[in-house]
C-alpha cells in the first residue's frame, strides 16, 4: 500500500496538476507531472500534506478499460508497480497516470519498467525545472 502522504487524494489536487502540466506518453500509460510549489509561497499549505516529497494519482477511465472488475485489476497492478518504484522519485512533483487497458495482459516485470521509466523521465524534467536558470554577464 502507498502511504497516504504520497498519494493525490483531492479532485483539486488532479485538476492543479493537469492545468500546470502536458500529457506524456509511454507505451502502456499516459501521464501528467507538475513540480509542487514551495511551502513558502503558499501560506494556506495544510500541514498534512507531503511538502518534500512525490504524490502519486492514478485514473482509469471507465469508456477506455470497461467493467469495474478490470479497473479495479488495473488500479491494483499499478499501484504495486508504483509503491516499488516510488524511490526513482525525489522531486516534490504531483503525479497522475493513466494506464491503457493493455496494462491487463502485461506482464509485471514490463509494468514496473513501465513506471519506472516514466519516473526517471519525470525526476530528470523536475530537476531541469528546479535548477536556477543560468545568469548571463555581460
Amino acid at each position: 500500500m502507498i502511504a497516504a502522504t504520497c498519494r493525490l487524494r483531492k479532485h483539486a489536487d488532479y485538476q492543479q496538476v493537469y492545468q500546470a502540466s502536458r500529457k506524456q506518453f509511454g507505451k502502456h500509460m499516459s501521464y501528467f507531472f507538475a513540480l509542487r510549489p514551495s511551502p513558502a509561497s503558499n501560506a494556506t499549505a495544510v500541514p498534512s500534506v507531503n511538502l518534500g516529497g512525490p504524490r502519486v494519482g492514478l485514473t482509469v477511465s471507465k469508456a477506455a478499460v470497461g467493467n469495474a472488475v478490470d479497473r479495479n485489476r488495473i488500479k491494483r497492478r499499478v499501484r504495486e508497480a508504483v509503491r516499488h518504484q516510488l524511490s526513482l522519485l525525489r522531486a516534490p512533483v504531483d503525479v497522475v497516470l493513466h494506464p491503457r487497458s493493455s496494462v491487463l495482459d502485461l506482464d509485471f516485470t514490463m509494468l514496473e519498467r513501465e513506471v519506472a521509466s516514466a519516473f526517471r523521465a519525470i525526476q530528470k524534467a523536475a530537476q531541469r525545472q528546479m535548477a536556477p536558470a543560468p545568469s548571463i554577464v555581460d
